[in-house]
């Protein structure tokens, strides 16, 4: 399908957060990428999850870098506090930000990658004016607040156009998709052209998370081949 390696980012709001420490382990010797950090507000989604202490403390927990979402209203006020020695990516959300470039070249002045991410219904076009400052376009590919939400098909085309607006322009950005991607899922969202799939409860969920994270690192390399 591909010639590209796609990255596997996971997502511990499925975790038991009483072992987030063992939860961390096991995704780092499972081959995860990145780690996701969904931190709700209780105001842009309707749940609350967790803030920036415990991401700082998790950071002293593993190795991995951290891909940290903020599902937060006008997350330019407190981009600092989200700053930590694993921290390498900062996505906010384009329907959360009054002045999203401003919010953007906040989070390049704290020398972390900044990422911009969409609810399924925003039209792709409202990106146009910052796609050669953004680092990562994350699709949403369920409505944001929830974990275990069915996959909507229809943000596959937004994949792809922003595939085929970064090869016509030469831009750099990787595009994440988040969202019910499980291994039925995840071929038709690489082979769309994103980079990186952002996992939850098809992992962290399942009975076995250490097994579901080796299929779906099998079913990556695959796509790849």
């Amino acid at each position: 399908m591909g010639n590209k390696m796609a990255k596997l980012s996971l997502s511990i709001l499925s975790a038991d957060f009483s072992a987030l420490g063992d939860t961390l382990a096991m995704l780092g010797n499972g081959g995860a990428d990145f780690i996701h950090m969904d931190v709700m507000d209780g105001r842009f989604v309707p749940n609350i999850s967790f803030g920036s202490a415990v991401i700082e403390s998790l950071s002293k927990k593993t190795e991995l870098p951290f891909d940290v979402h903020l599902m937060v209203e006008e997350p330019g006020d407190a981009l600092a506090r989200y700053v930590t020695e694993r921290t390498e990516y900062i996505v906010v959300h384009y329907e959360a930000c009054r002045h999203l470039d401003r919010v953007l070249r906040g989070i390049k002045s704290l020398n972390v990658k900044c990422g911009v991410a969409l609810n399924p219904s925003t039209h792709p076009a409202v990106l146009d004016y910052v796609l050669d400052l953004v680092d990562q376009i994350l699709v949403m590919s369920v409505n944001p607040g929830f974990g275990g939400q069915a996959f909507i098909p229809g943000v596959l085309d937004k994949v792809r156009m922003y595939d085929s607006v970064r090869k016509e322009l030469k831009l750099r950005y990787e595009i994440a998709v988040d969202g019910g991607v499980n291994v039925e899922t995840a071929p038709s969202i690489l082979e769309a052209g994103a980079d990186i799939l952002v996992v939850g409860s098809a992992v962290v969920g399942a009975a076995d998370p250490s097994a579901a994270l080796r299929t779906f690192r099998e079913v990556a390399n695959a796509c790849a081949g």
